[in-house]
């Protein structure tokens, strides 16, 4: 696997004062050490509860949060070092889908407008002949043409989606964050917006990072899944090995909150218990001990290093090192 995007040491901390008067801060670690590879036209799932830092990784891998320390290295250059005109001229392959689709579209703008206006900017498209490119973009995500004139109120949740996903592909992007896109859809929905994707990336070859809670909608459209924990990366594996061979106590008791048509397969495994712990405050030692069924003392006390399962297999954990 030929990496697109290499993320080395990656860390978001954000400075949260004691209180008005005091000069006493802590630090809100949203992402803690996280280094990873994205394949060429792999799609990478990432999943966690809310919270544990998914959204801001997402957003650092394409240089719209500044990281406190660490790189991202997208086809070559460290999109943090670059010069503006280099990473203005990288903007067009790095695209992103957020999870509202009606707050993220221009409410003044129709959807000509909303698709195009970027497509004048990057110069990928000039006024005589944007109409068509519109035209062609909205065609991939199955929009008619009659949709043009018209304004973000005026549809659904699901067609709405499908609007910022054309505003994302009209710029030809080789990476696409797609940040919760399903999850403030009804399920019929969701499943027309995952097929869609999972088209889109095999006729298109992008790269993508998938973010979402649902194990489920990861599993369907994802090759490997990374897990997520107060802001570090904990399991990452193929989600078809990940699904049936789960290592970590925490994956396990998320796949065991799954629904499940048999009720019976989710009683073996001991669900979460209790609430993710405050970033500002985290535990000592394995953040995840005060809720594992399965800690020793020396969760309690030593933070794990990452072990090498198998192939594509590695998990952050004291019970596999």
């Amino acid at each position: 696997m030929i990496p697109l995007l290499r993320i080395r040491s990656l860390k978001k901390y954000y400075p949260i004062s004691d209180g008005f008067f005091s000069q006493k801060t802590k630090n809100l670690k949203a992402v803690d050490d996280i280094s990873i590879d994205i394949g060429e036209g792999e799609t990478l799932g990432l999943v966690g509860e809310s919270g544990c830092g998914k959204t801001t990784l997402g957003r650092m891998s394409i240089n719209l949060i500044e990281p406190t320390s660490g790189e991202v290295t997208f086809d070559g250059d460290n999109i943090f070092k670059i010069s503006k005109a280099r990473l203005r001229a990288l903007r067009p392959k790095m695209q992103i889908i957020f999870q509202d689709p009606f707050s993220s579209l221009n409410p003044r703008f129709n959807v000509e407008r909303i698709i195009g206006e970027a497509m004048l900017v990057h110069g990928l498209a000039i006024p005589t002949n944007l109409k068509a490119k519109v035209s062609e973009i909205m065609h991939k995500v199955g929009l008619p043409n009659s949709f043009m004139g018209r304004y973000p109120h005026e549809f659904s949740g699901g067609q709405r989606q499908r609007i910022g996903i054309a505003r994302a592909l009209a710029l030809n992007p080789s990476y696409l964050v797609c940040d919760e896109p399903v999850s403030a859809l009804d399920v019929s929905i969701q499943a027309q917006i995952i097929n869609l994707l999972q088209g889109l990336q095999e006729s298109e070859k992008i790269t993508i990072l998938f973010i979402s809670h649902d194990l489920n909608v990861v599993k369907h459209l994802s090759n490997r899944t990374a897990v997520m924990y107060l802001g570090k990366i904990i399991e990452i594996a193929p989600s078809k090995t990940l699904n049936m061979d789960a290592a970590h106590p925490y994956t396990r008791a998320l796949l065991a909150a799954k629904p499940s048509i048999n009720p019976s397969k989710s009683k073996s495994i001991v669900p979460l218990v209790g609430d993710v712990p405050s970033p500002l405050n985290p535990p000592s030692g394995c953040h995840f001990h005060p809720r594992c069924p399965e800690a020793t003392n020396r969760c309690r006390e030593e933070q794990p290093v990452i072990t090498q399962l198998e192939d594509q297999h590695s998990v952050n954990c004291h019970l596999y090192s």
